[in-house]
């Protein structure tokens, strides 16, 4: 299979999985616990996909790695501040500031909520979102199809408990299920869009290639630390510290386990 049939194929189905598995999720009275065993395996892919295979492989394809380090802490920068504007916003219902009064899976009545203006901004910024994790995973599957997977995996991984957010968001924000679904959709289409745009224009400019690789380390690496892990500590019981720790483990393993599967192919 070709590599722009790899990365179409994994960014249409993840977006299809992740926005499909959201809409389940809302609609289960145990929502929140599933959300957190999500939350938590997203963890350890997201770190796994970044330490153990985007990272290398961007080091792997340079002469100065220095280089590709500072844009890593660059880029955790760069996704702090996207985050302050609310452009890069993880909502996973057990832990938004933002929004915390969308915990609810009723929309309120009408005349509580907002005509939308929440929704849209969380419709917009989730499309701006999905557009980067396009780029990312187009320029993982051109520098190896086993870290085009792997990043794909985390990527998925994490959307799940993101979608759900926001679905939740958008009914709060008065929308229907059907004009809710619909909108992310629209929004997870632009993962597509992001991959499309990004393997026709790496190709004539495959020197960036290595620096998107720790741009994505550095995405992957925030959205692990400063958005899931705190929620994580909401839940300081052994029981609930073992299970989140077994599901991170879990997570590294699957990455692990798909990069010894399928090799290192350029």
């Amino acid at each position: 299979m070709s590599v722009l049939a790899w990365i179409v194929l994994a960014s249409v189905l993840g977006g299809l999985l992740s926005i499909g598995l959201a809409a389940l999720l809302t609609l289960n009275t145990r929502s929140n616990a599933w959300i957190s065993i999500l939350i938590s395996y997203a963890i350890g892919a997201l770190l796994g996909a970044a330490f153990l295979n985007a990272l290398p492989e961007a080091l792997e394809m340079t002469d100065e790695p220095k280089q590709l380090t500072i844009i890593v802490l660059g880029g955790i920068l760069v996704f702090f501040i996207l985050e302050k504007l609310l452009l890069w916003r993880h909502c996973h219902l057990e832990a938004c500031e933002v929004h915390e009064s969308a915990l609810e899976i009723v929309p309120p009545a009408p005349s509580h909520h907002d005509h939308g203006r929440s929704g849209m901004m969380i419709v917009l910024g989730d499309t701006f979102h999905n557009f980067v994790d396009g780029i990312l995973i187009a320029a993982a599957f051109m520098a190896d199809i086993q870290l085009g997977i792997v990043t794909a995996i985390a990527i998925t991984a994490h959307e799940i408990p993101q979608e759900a957010g926001d679905f939740i968001i958008l009914l709060n924000s008065g929308f229907s299920r059907a004009r809710a679904l619909w909108f992310n959709f629209l929004s997870g289409a632009a993962t597509v869009l992001g991959a499309l745009l990004a393997y026709f224009m790496l190709h004539q400019l495959d020197h960036l290639i290595a620096p998107i690789l720790a741009f994505a380390a550095a995405s992957m690496t925030y959205v692990a630390m400063a958005d899931l892990i705190p929620s994580l500590h909401k839940r300081p019981e052994i029981g609930a510290t073992v299970q989140q720790v077994v599901l991170i483990v879990c997570g590294i393993g699957t990455v692990w386990l798909v990069g010894a599967f399928f090799g290192h192919n350029h």
